[in-house]
């Protein structure tokens, strides 16, 4: 949350509908900038993009994906060769330990094969809610919510939550629109990416000024 926002003004229910209306109107087909072509490269690159950038794992995925092209060749991999192939990305040594042990996890308990169930999911390592729903979200289209620092920087600014932690601002944003949960959690990761961003945030003429409850504290 911003320093100078520490008591923002909820936003009203009505206010919540149209903001979720200017949401689903600015980005109606929304998805991820993740590139894959089937559910494990997806899952993986959910996993690397924590608090690294889609931008980044994009340029990490190809090579990797050659090297080991599905669950049992990850499974089966050197943890440093596995290193090797993500050391531009953050945390990647621990990332690259929960890969193989994702792996062989999916190998021995789903015969190979990626689950498509959020509670299956989060039973991986190093897949925890955020990335499950992501998953789910992305592949299925499941009505779920997941909150990443773009969504919870543009819920505060909104007034559409005052949760400290990401897990209770899911729980608010999900009670507080409902549905379409999955393509209102992209547009807030697109909107808060490219135009609400932490620094800077680029206020003039954006479709959401009238639910801001911030822009006083970006005024020079």
């Amino acid at each position: 949350m911003d320093k100078k926002d520490k008591k923002i003004k909820k936003a009203t229910k009505k206010e919540i509908e149209e903001i979720k209306a200017l949401f689903l109107e600015h980005y109606p087909d929304s998805v991820t900038e993740l590139e894959y072509r089937n559910l494990y490269e997806l899952l993986i690159s959910v996993m690397l993009s924590a608090q690294c950038t889609d931008k980044r794992v994009n340029l990490i995925t190809p090579a990797l994906f050659k090297a080991y092209p599905d669950p049992v060749s990850l499974a089966n991999a050197d943890l440093d060769e596995v290193k090797s192939y993500i050391n531009t990305c953050s945390f990647f040594n621990n990332k690259a330990k929960n890969l193989i042990k994702m792996a062989q996890s999916v190998v021995e308990n789903y015969e190979a094969k990626i689950p498509l169930e959020r509670d299956e999911l989060v039973k991986l390592a190093g897949v925890g809610q955020k990335t499950a729903n992501v998953v789910m979200i992305e592949y299925t289209g499941a009505n779920l919510m997941a909150v990443d620092t773009h969504v919870f920087r543009v819920a505060h600014r909104l007034g559409l939550s005052d949760a400290k932690t990401a897990t209770k601002c899911e729980e608010e944003l999900s009670k507080k629109f409902k549905t379409d949960l999955h393509l209102l959690h992209q547009a807030m990761v697109l909107f808060g990416r490219y135009r609400c961003k932490a620094l800077k945030p680029e206020c003039g003429g954006c479709f959401m000024e009238a639910h801001c409850k911030s822009k006083e504290s970006f005024k020079v």
